[in-house]
């Protein structure tokens, strides 16, 4: 299944009013841990599969790429990227992950954030961006971290006045697929997979793993916004770093 919760209107303003949407990368929990896992974008060819708000995508031309692709599923997220994209190397194009469809060995680079829980087939992506990428090109994304995924609350469980987080619950861990879980007050369909399905995705479909890393907010970010201590007791996100490798 397809879904595009993002074109719904008041998904997506409640979307447009969360921080990471407004001040883009800095506000993100992850980005300072994603941003050093990322390639040389010098000179390379980019995909950027879900691209929403256009972020990571003019980040990579800021910091050289050639030329950028960003797709994504939702009208309503690809309209806000254009209006705040000024770069004739950069190219937005309404597309599903589950459809991309570029020529073989196109790209330098394939970039994805926070996407890849919506998709029901992780092997089917893996599988297309190795056809896409170049021989030892990059593959770098992150996920909601499948301590996250795993019950369909995706909450803490509370004390008494339900402001104090007392433990985050993990069930159900091995049982994967379908959850039907809330988010921005809406019910979203995502798909909750093991950790080691992830890698086992990456490896079969002939990538090198290099680097994998969960999410712990900054020091900076710790001070800036002292609720986020809470997310050094459970990862929210998970990143992986990859290359393609010839298949013997």
């Amino acid at each position: 299944m397809k879904q595009n919760k993002y074109d719904d209107n008041h998904f997506f303003q409640a979307y447009s009013e969360m921080d990471r949407s407004k001040k883009g990368l800095e506000a993100a929990g992850e980005w300072h841990i994603l941003k050093e896992m990322l390639p040389d974008f010098k000179g390379k060819n980019v995909l950027d599969l879900g691209c929403g708000f256009g972020w990571h995508s003019r980040y990579a031309r800021e910091q050289g790429a050639e030329s950028v692709t960003g797709t994504d599923i939702s009208e309503r997220m690809l309209t806000h990227a254009k209006e705040l994209t000024n770069d004739s190397g950069i190219t937005y194009l309404h597309q599903a992950i589950e459809d991309m469809d570029f020529p073989e060995a196109s790209m330098d680079i394939v970039i994805s954030s926070l996407a890849f829980h919506y998709i029901e087939s992780f092997d089917s992506v893996c599988e297309k961006v190795y056809t896409i990428l170049k021989p030892g090109g990059s593959f770098v994304f992150s996920v909601e971290h499948p301590i996250f995924t795993a019950r369909k609350e995706q909450d803490w469980i509370y004390d008494k006045t339900d402001n104090e987080p007392l433990y985050w619950p993990v069930d159900n861990y091995q049982i994967e697929g379908k959850r039907e879980a809330s988010f921005l007050n809406e019910t979203v369909t995502k798909y909750h997979r093991t950790v080691s399905t992830f890698m086992h995705g990456l490896i079969q479909s002939g990538f090198e793993i290099l680097q994998v890393e969960e999410s712990a907010p900054s020091e900076e970010m710790l001070k800036k916004i002292p609720e986020m201590k809470h997310e050094l007791r459970r990862p929210m996100f998970l990143m992986v770093a990859a290359e393609k490798k010839e298949k013997s």
